[in-house]
């Protein structure tokens, strides 16, 4: 079949003038007569993006191309081609190139920078240049910078996302709740964190519950301190039941806060409970009578614990004897520290020779000094590791107990068969008596006075003896001694004048001195 073409009749002639107002005819085209693109190579650009070989070449093809048969070769060069004149097949043309142009694109910020800064600013903190610079250190130390609870809310941001600091230390930055909730709610989402430090910032209930909901979800973290938080008997309740259940935390730091005896009614049975924590620190707190009962009951069915600390807490004669019992069905506790917490001698005989040490053969470390034990206690304890062949006890720590020449021969004795046992004590006792030191005569330190400004007494007696009657009054002269700047105590100055007024009168006759000298 032959080809059809449709012939386009040629445009009558018109003026120049008259080409603006001619409507445009419109051109027939043979449909079949257009060409086909070519199948795109695998590096073809997509119809939809623009290189800069195609611009050029779409430019100069619509130039030599009539759009409309009246138009004219000057209004070619002079017309603007605009993106949307370009046709499909011409855009689409399908050149290899590698040449495109260029999309500038805002680059993220891994460093945390940004997000930190943009925080400051949504919750009105000047930002900490401290963090700035450390904010990708593996351990993050910002104590005392005074954050408070927008600081921290601020940092919190930043760090949601941060995967370079391990260990965080916020010490001392009046947090107070609400900065702890901030903390805790980033810790849900930071899985690189380990060690958390948030001592003394008064979090109160409020962030000690935010913190251990967290711990229940976090696995990361293995190491918390949270001293000095002014947690009470209300705050012992989400604690005792984070280490009831945690598998995770390895070392608790819930020192220099308040707990009392019903607060550790509530963390003994917890610690009972414990499969992870190796370190527990409880010291300087108020665990008496049966709070301090409870928790040694609770460290006694412990099997993990290795090291715990109960100083500063008035345990007592009830405490040390749970201590005591604890000590004999514990099979790896290693290190105790029960200083100063008004143990009584008895109380340490209960703690070493009837019940614990008599038996234990895990404990490397005692600390029980700063006890009122006195030399028997510590000569009990000392008796109890002697006799007990599978002690493995390397430190007894008795600072401030004062031993007798009875305890000193014992740890010689002792220490024969065990030369590494370290003994520490508040020195030993002396039977030898101090002789008081011998007061000074008041004679002597007014001689002495006259000797240093080259003066005879009867020259000190003329310079206080105002009337000049040859004798000076008991209140002239103790005036005369004070403002000549000698220092005699009341008793001395008693002394003294009895000396120099042996008549009584009441006066200090000195005309018989006038040719002495002293």
């Amino acid at each position: 079949m032959e080809e059809e073409n449709v012939v386009v009749p040629e445009p009558e002639p018109v003026e120049e003038s008259d080409v603006t107002e001619l409507e445009p005819q419109k051109c027939i085209v043979n449909v079949e007569s257009t060409p086909v693109p070519r199948p795109q190579s695998r590096g073809s650009i997509s119809p939809t993006r623009q290189t800069i070989s195609q611009l050029s070449s779409t430019h100069t093809h619509l130039q030599a191309r009539t759009l409309t048969p009246g138009s004219t070769r000057k209004s070619d060069s002079s017309r603007e081609i605009t993106k949307d004149e370009i046709p499909d097949e011409v855009s689409d043309g399908g050149y290899d190139t590698d040449l495109e142009i260029e999309v500038t694109k805002e680059e993220y910020d891994t460093t945390g920078k940004t997000t930190y800064k943009d925080a400051c600013k949504q919750f009105g903190v000047i930002p900490v240049s401290y963090f700035l610079r450390h904010m990708q250190d593996q351990d993050l130390i910002m104590r005392h910078h005074g954050l408070g609870p927008a600081g921290a809310k601020a940092i919190a941001v930043s760090l949601v996302s941060n995967t370079r600091i391990l260990k965080l230390d916020l010490s001392d930055n009046w947090l107070n709740a609400q900065g702890g909730v901030a903390i805790a709610e980033m810790l849900k989402e930071n899985c690189y964190i380990s060690e958390l430090i948030l001592s003394d910032n008064h979090l109160g209930f409020g962030g000690a519950a935010a913190l251990c909901e967290t711990l229940q979800e976090n696995v990361t973290i293995t190491h918390v301190t949270l001293s000095g938080n002014d947690f009470d008997d209300g705050t012992a309740v989400p604690i005792s039941e984070i280490i009831m259940s945690t598998q995770k935390l390895e070392q608790l730091d819930l020192s220099c806060n308040l707990f009392g005896e019903a607060g550790g009614e509530l963390l003994g049975p917890a610690i009972s409970e414990n499969t992870s924590i190796k370190d527990l620190n409880l010291s300087w707190n108020h665990f008496r009578r049966n709070g301090a009962v409870s928790l040694a009951k609770g460290v006694g069915a412990n099997i993990f614990l290795k090291k715990i600390d109960l100083s500063w807490n008035g345990l007592g004669l009830e405490g040390a004897s749970a201590l005591g019992d604890a000590l004999r069905n514990n099979n790896v506790l290693e290190e105790l520290d029960v200083s100063n917490n008004r143990i009584s001698t008895e109380g340490a005989i209960l703690l070493a020779k009837v019940k614990g040490l008599l038996s234990n053969e895990t404990l490397r470390i005692l600390r029980i000094g700063k006890n009122p034990i006195q030399s028997a206690g510590g000569f009990g304890i000392l008796t109890a590791l002697r006799q007990n062949g599978g002690s493995v006890v390397e430190t007894l720590d008795l600072s401030d107990v004062v031993v007798n020449k009875d305890f000193v021969e014992l740890e010689t004795e002792v220490k024969e068969t065990r030369p590494k046992l370290v003994i520490i004590t508040g020195g030993e006792e002396t039977d030898k008596k101090v002789a008081p030191k011998p007061r000074a005569d008041p004679m002597t330190k007014l001689r002495q006075y006259m000797e240093e400004n080259n003066l005879r007494l009867v020259d000190f007696f003329n310079q206080v003896d105002e009337d000049n009657s040859m004798s000076v009054t008991r209140e002239e002269f103790q005036k005369g001694i004070e403002e000549a700047g000698i220092k005699l105590t009341t008793d001395e100055m008693s002394q003294l004048l009895d000396q120099l007024d042996k008549d009584g009168d009441g006066e200090v006759n000195y005309s018989i001195k006038s040719s002495q000298k002293p």
